[in-house]
Order: structure tokens, then sequence, then C-alpha cells
């Protein structure tokens, strides 16, 4: 495995979206469906049907997911007492630089990756692991952004939100996956063949949208923070699972799948998180973008770390 055959080809598509969408050929009319598409449909069929076929008892590890949780809870707490320290121009923004800062993108990059630098076994266990971790971060998110929110009726948001949450496609496709997988419940061919094709168009469509999504026009007002938060994310954070799995004696074969997750780059939510509860929309935007940008970096210096390039 190398890096030209593993996240090159995954990056450059993001960079492809950003590029067909300067040149009109993915204009803003299209992102909006394009992405509810691929995150009401085309990753819940790829995950409940990769995790259906598989067997959970070679492929769930509670000490991965354990171990991958507790990391994202250590960059919450060390985040949250480092911005309490700072001086920050507005409240409303403290919360949106912890969220930033560990708030992963889970459904579209860690997927990606996974697949692509894994396969099938590695998409597997990555969707059972980002399951239980897009509950947790999206709770910590909640729960930041109504802290220090400066808005002084937030709580119908935050439940709108809490409620939204419970009905995440990638959560409820991974907790069905798992259902039927244990239950040993046979999938009709039909069915089996249908989910592949919905779910072939999942990675590229959604890595197109990333890269369309990207904007740089803020980041140079607040270039510093931004940094700040897109180092927790992309080092800090994967540090600190890193160091608990090997601290654990996990082979990479059994970590990796965790460590992707904790990994990825800022997700796109937090843009709509911090408009619904009081955030920095503004800074979660710049963020995302350059934390995008940078993991093509980080990834490639983690999977070296793991011995897999």
């Amino acid at each position: 495995m190398t890096i030209l055959s593993t996240i090159l080809p995954i990056f450059l598509v993001i960079l492809l979206g950003w590029a067909f969408h300067q040149k009109g050929f993915l204009p803003q009319g299209f992102l909006g469906p394009g992405n509810r598409l691929v995150f009401y449909m085309g990753i819940p069929a790829m995950i409940f049907r990769s995790i259906a076929r598989a067997s959970l008892t070679t492929q769930f590890d509670i000490r991965v997911v354990l171990t991958t949780l507790a990391a994202v809870l250590a960059a919450f707490g060390l985040t949250w007492f480092a911005v309490g320290l700072i001086r920050v121009a507005r409240v409303g923004q403290r919360g949106t630089i912890v969220q930033s800062s560990f708030h992963g993108n889970i459904g579209y990059i860690a997927l990606a990756i996974a697949f692509y630098a894994l396969g099938n076994e590695g998409l597997v266990r990555t969707s059972i692991i980002a399951a239980f971790v897009m509950i947790l971060q999206n709770l910590l998110a909640i729960f930041i952004l109504q802290y220090y929110s400066d808005k002084t009726a937030i709580k119908g948001n935050a439940g709108l939100v809490f409620l939204k949450i419970l009905g995440n496609p990638v959560i409820l496709s991974s907790l069905a996956g798992i259902l039927v997988s244990l239950l040993g419940i046979p999938m009709p061919k039909v069915l089996d063949q249908t989910l592949e094709i919905i779910g072939g168009l999942a990675l590229p469509m959604a890595l197109l949208i990333i890269g369309a999504s990207l904007s740089f026009d803020l980041v140079r007002f607040r270039i510093g923070a931004v940094l700040s938060a897109s180092i927790v994310k992309l080092i800090v954070l994967p540090g600190l699972g890193f160091a608990g799995f090997r601290f654990l004696g996990l082979s990479p074969q059994d970590y990796l799948p965790g460590l992707i997750i904790l990994a990825t780059p800022t997700a796109t939510i937090t843009m709509v998180m911090a408009f619904e509860i009081g955030g920095d929309i503004d800074f979660a935007a710049a963020t995302v973008s350059v934390s995008t940008l940078l993991s093509a970096i980080t990834f490639s210096l983690w999977l070296k770390l793991s011995g897999m390039i």
C-alpha cells in the first residue's frame, strides 16, 4: 500500500469537485439535492449492505470502540479547558472552536478512506464504530454550543438538532445492519444487488460534493484560530487514540478503523449546528475547508505510523 494508491486519489477527486464547482459543472443548485441523495440513500445503502453481510463476531472489537470514544472525550475536555484560558472576541465563537476540534466528517471522509485503504472489511469495521462515535460527538457538540451560545432562546433549536441526530441515516443504517447480521437474516439477491448499485454512487459523489463545498474566502480573517482547531482535530485527537491503541497492544489491522475516524477533518455539519445553536458559522466553514485539505497530509502520516504505507 502506498500514498499514491490510497490517499492521493481520494483527495484528487475532492480537488476535482472544487474545480468542477468553479467551472460550473457542479453548480450551487446541485449541491443540496446531491448531498441529500448521498446522505439519505447512497451511504445508508452502502453501510447497511456491508454490515448485514458481515460476521460481527470477527468484526467488532469493544476495545477499539471504547478507546475511540475515550479519545473524543479527552480531546473535547482539553479543548474546552484551553478555550476557557484564551480571549475570544465573541463568547459564541468558543463553542464553535471546541466543536471544530473534535467533530469529524465520518460519513463522507472516514468511510471513503476506510474503503479505499482497507477494503470492504475495513469499511464494515469503520461503519460499526462510526455509529457509536457519531452519537457521542453530536451530543457533545449540542452541549458545548448551547453552553457558549449568546442566543437567548436556543433550547428549542437544540432539541430539534437532537431529534435529527436520532434519525441520522448513517447511525440508523449501521444499527439496522448490525441487527440483521446478529439475527442471521439472509438478504435476497435482488435486494443485495439493488443496494450495491445505490451504494456504489455514495463515495465518489460524496467526495465531489465535499470538494465543491470548499470555501477559503473567510480563512484569512481568522487563520490562527482555524489552524489551531485543525491541528487539534487532525493531530492531537488521533494522537490520543493512537497512544491508547498502542498501549492496549492492538494491531494496526484492529485499530486502524478507529484511528481513521479520529483523524477525519472537521465535519460540514458543524456549520449547520453552529447556525442552529448560536455558534460562529464563518469559523466553522473556514475550519472545514482548511482541515479537509490538511488531512491529505495527516492521513498519510497516521497510516505511515501504523505501518500501513
